[in-house]
């Protein structure tokens, strides 16, 4: 008998051949982020060749299907730490989708998001695997400290999952924040940056949650939506075509030394106190915003 492996699958070598196109497509438009991180070996698993073979399809979701719109990225460091921290939403993290392509691509010193991922996406092994490709981390504290030592910027959405589920009637309405970014912000003396993004609650309008069932199968949550799961896959993850606008805050320096990060009190208190600006600014937006599908000056697309 002959044992099928990857050197016997046909096609491999026009595999290899198509990942490096993608990847030489790739380097000539990002070539300061090529630069950048080509040639390191990420300890945490980012795999440039597969981010450049994914990139093509969140650029477009980027820029034509759900055209969106970033405002203060400027905000975001060229260089050294910091520490993303926004609203959750999407049932799926498109929105950390968003400023990743972002960063890449309209960025003066394009460079990647570390964004902080929760356990359920490695309880399926290839998921896990692609998930680190494209550069997010296990959240945790440990690997929080190590990605700041290495300079890097981290997003984390202090919501979590719950975020993510939130139904539509809920939407923009932020949960409250888990304080563990405050914590890491001060034992690290690292600045924080707000995002408030607009468009990710609409696109899998979220009609009921279905907890018994997403415990029977070991999920976080089962949504009903327009799609969901009425319609066969993939079409079930189609989301819906809504514009986005995304506003990043200026950098916010806590100002407490290292040994305040143990003060539990102080700590709840300057995660509400960055909540509260985070929501006040999704308010704002979603008042500003004068329809689903149009651009925030009200042009229609």
């Amino acid at each position: 008998m002959t044992t099928l492996t990857w050197n016997s699958i046909p096609h491999r070598e026009a595999l290899k051949g198509a990942a490096a196109e993608a990847m030489k497509v790739f380097a000539e438009r990002n070539p300061y982020f090529v630069t950048r991180y080509q040639g390191q070996v990420d300890q945490f698993g980012f795999d440039m060749e597969a981010f450049a073979i994914w990139e093509p399809f969140f650029r477009f979701l980027y820029e034509e299907y759900f055209r969106v719109t970033v405002r203060g990225l400027e905000n975001i460091p060229a260089d050294g730490p910091g520490i993303l921290v926004g609203n959750h939403s999407g049932l799926l993290p498109v929105d950390a989708a968003m400023m990743a392509v972002a960063m890449c691509h309209l960025h003066t010193s394009p460079r990647r998001i570390r964004f902080l991922v929760t356990d359920w996406f490695f309880s399926t092994p290839m998921l896990g695997k692609w998930v680190l490709q494209m550069g997010q981390v296990r959240a945790s504290l440990e690997n929080a400290r190590t990605l700041i030592e290495n300079q890097e910027l981290i997003g984390i959405y202090p919501e979590g999952v719950r975020g993510v589920g939130k139904p539509f009637r809920e939407r923009y309405r932020c949960l409250d924040f888990h304080p563990g970014f405050v914590q890491l912000a001060i034992a690290t003396q690292t600045p924080l940056i707000p995002i408030a993004t607009i468009g990710g609650d609409e696109i899998y309008p979220e009609f009921v949650n279905l907890k018994s069932i997403a415990q029977m199968l070991g999920l976080p949550f089962f949504p009903v939506t327009p799609s969901f799961p009425w319609l066969p896959f993939p079409l079930m993850l189609f989301p819906l075509p809504v514009r986005w606008m995304v506003n990043v805050h200026k950098p916010i320096n806590l100002g407490y030394p290292p040994e305040k990060a143990s003060d539990r009190k102080l700590i709840l208190k300057l995660a509400r106190e960055i909540q509260y600006e985070i929501q006040r600014d999704l308010n704002h937006m979603f008042k500003e915003r004068r329809h689903l599908f149009t651009s925030p000056d009200g042009e229609n697309v």
